[in-house]
């Protein structure tokens, strides 16, 4: 594996919203990429976004104070797009990944932590741990590759026997979700590559999603399948009661908590459900890009802020929020 450590320079400025309250259910909209993002993650508080676009590099917002906090340019030298990205579960660290390659971030100083390049495959999705040195890789080779970025020790874990197409890393890194083509999920621990629990579905898993603190899991197919399981036991809580006929997940999180789960879809959906009965709680419909072709948007991550409201980020380059009251 390969390592490049490069500097990025810094812009601080302000962006200027007018109105936030539009017309539709959303309760306040913040348009963070104009003409469309490549990859788009939230902070689990619905806070801070970092938003992917081939016309501005990658950039740090935050939602609350509505301010730009930082401006890092591309990712490699080649300006390769960024796919995935994700924000640590204590906003303090971030990944963004190409095809090819992934860079690490420290959010708390505005600076890039170092790149590193996959020469045998190519990247799926990607999760950081607090720490901001353990990463987890998935990989179309059909390998979850985990890495500690400080001490250069990796993990190949070689359960999935297709594409691996998300991955989950609990806070402190000991623990991973996986998911691919094989129509299985697996959680295991980092330390020893051990298996805990084999989560079977019907068909290919698309999203998987871990709770904070080790309570639940969700594992989405490519039907309708969407289940919900206690990690205590490794026994299903629920199925999501989706009432449409097929409906893939693009993002999942669960509430800190436990008790509710929001989920994504590449078609414009963002939904609240209960853990414990997966019952739909409410449902609404991201913002699409104007004038763009196909006509939708792709809903890259969900959160739920303190105060209850769902928060999303798509395509369109738009962050929304979302009543539940």
């Amino acid at each position: 594996m390969y390592k490049t450590i490069f500097s990025f320079s810094l812009f601080l400025s302000i962006l200027t919203l007018s109105g936030c309250f539009t017309s539709g259910s959303e309760t306040q909209r913040w348009q963070l990429a104009p003409q469309g993002s490549t990859s788009f993650s939230l902070s689990r508080d619905g806070r801070f976004a970092l938003v992917s676009a081939i016309e501005q590099g990658i950039v740090l917002w935050d939602l609350q104070q509505n301010k730009k906090l930082a401006d890092f340019g591309s990712q490699d030298q080649h300006h390769n797009t960024v796919i995935t990205s994700q924000i640590s579960d204590n906003k303090r660290f971030a990944i963004t990944a190409t095809a090819q390659n992934f860079a690490t971030w420290d959010l708390g100083w505005s600076q890039a932590q170092g790149l590193w390049s996959i020469s045998d495959s190519t990247i799926r999705d990607v999760a950081i741990a607090n720490n901001g040195d353990d990463v987890l890789l998935a990989l179309s080779n059909g390998k979850a590759l985990f890495i500690n970025i400080s001490t250069g020790r990796r993990l190949e874990f070689l359960a999935h026997h297709e594409k691996v197409n998300s991955v989950a890393l609990s806070p402190n890194g000991h623990y991973a979700l996986s998911g691919g083509n094989d129509h299985n999920a697996y959680l295991w621990d980092t330390r020893s590559g051990q298996i805990l629990y084999h989560f079977p579905h019907q068909s290919r898993i698309t999203r998987v999603a871990l709770q904070r603190d080790g309570k639940f899991a969700l594992t989405a197919d490519g039907t309708n399948e969407v289940f919900i399981w206690d990690l205590t036991n490794g026994k299903k809580v629920s199925e999501l009661d989706i009432n449409l006929r097929q409906q893939n997940l693009s993002s999942a999180r669960f509430s800190d908590n436990g008790e509710m789960v929001a989920t994504g879809t590449p078609a414009r959906r963002v939904e609240l459900w209960q853990t414990q009965t997966g019952k739909n709680l409410g449902s609404w419909k991201a913002e699409r890009l104007q004038d763009a072709r196909p006509a939708t948007a792709v809903v890259y991550d969900v959160a739920i802020s303190p105060t209850g409201e769902v928060i999303s980020g798509s395509s369109s380059g738009f962050a929304q929020a979302w009543p539940t009251n």
